[in-house]
């Protein structure tokens, strides 16, 4: 599936993934391959996306909304703060 990840400032993530967990307002989602269109507000937290690969690449985001459609999710935040691999 396809994974976009963006803010007012800038893309931060645009490119496959295996799964998806998103903090959403009343905690968090877990996203796979195919999954049925959905969408909801983001909360604050850190966002993790696994790779096809297998790396796990960890975004820190506040605010916005997750849209889940077509093999595509889209997270506009109002926040991205770059990796958080120290989560």
């Amino acid at each position: 599936m396809r994974v976009m990840v963006i803010s007012p400032e800038a893309s931060s993530f645009d490119g496959d993934a295996a799964s998806v967990v998103v903090p959403v307002y009343d905690g968090e989602v877990g996203i796979w391959p195919h999954h049925a269109p959905f969408m909801a507000p983001l909360g604050r937290g850190v966002l993790r996306i696994r790779t096809p690969e297998g790396a796990v690449r960890r975004l820190r985001i506040e605010g916005g909304f997750l849209q889940v459609a077509d093999d595509t999710v889209r997270v506009v935040a109002e926040r991205v703060s770059g990796d958080a691999d120290a989560a």
